[in-house]
């Protein structure tokens, strides 16, 4: 497995090389060793995201302290424009963004250390997103960013077709927002 280091700080690109045969593939998205490499002792729980429509948004989601989470994404049918915004204040990248492209075609997870606030555009329809969280889901603790803030500016590739409505919701960062501890 190959790891390499995102732009924005602790954040990581993991892809491995599949086995092929008339079957089809096998590729490892995760490793032990991997998580020793970055100093993370483990996952606490797994979630699968399905998302039916073409140009679905979700996010963008964070935990706020004492509960933030790190998480690692996979794409495992279609394919999504992933997005990850630095919210930690005294990170070098502090409200700067990347962006991923994952897909089933592409044996790739990707690592995002609390503080980064996620999000994602599908750009196939029936996307299914694999999660593994690292902390305990805490829901008093989910926040969230307006996926269009003027702030960040994002350049999502297409207009959302569906959103939902917690995400409709979700404020802007505004002058006031200070960033996250870490």
């Amino acid at each position: 497995m190959n790891l390499t280091a995102g732009r924005l700080p602790g954040v990581f690109r993991a892809s491995g090389t599949p086995s092929r045969d008339a079957r089809g593939s096998f590729v490892r998205t995760w490793t032990a060793e991997l998580s020793a490499r970055l100093g993370l002792s483990g996952f606490d729980h797994e979630a699968v995201a399905h998302n039916p429509v073409l140009h679905t948004l979700r996010g963008l989601h964070y935990q706020a302290p004492p509960y933030s989470e790190g998480k690692r994404i996979c794409c495992l049918r279609g394919a999504l424009w992933d997005v990850a915004v630095d919210l930690r204040a005294r990170s070098p990248s502090y409200l700067q963004w990347e962006v991923f492209e994952l897909s089933e075609e592409s044996p790739e997870s990707i690592y995002l250390p609390p503080g980064i606030a996620h999000g994602y555009l599908t750009l196939r329809a029936d996307t299914l997103v694999a999660y593994a969280i690292e902390t305990p889901h805490r829901p008093e603790a989910a926040r969230g960013i307006r996926w269009d803030d003027p702030r960040l500016a994002i350049p999502w590739p297409h207009a959302p077709a569906l959103i939902g409505e917690r995400d409709l919701a979700l404020p802007v960062l505004g002058d006031h927002f200070a960033g996250l501890p870490g």
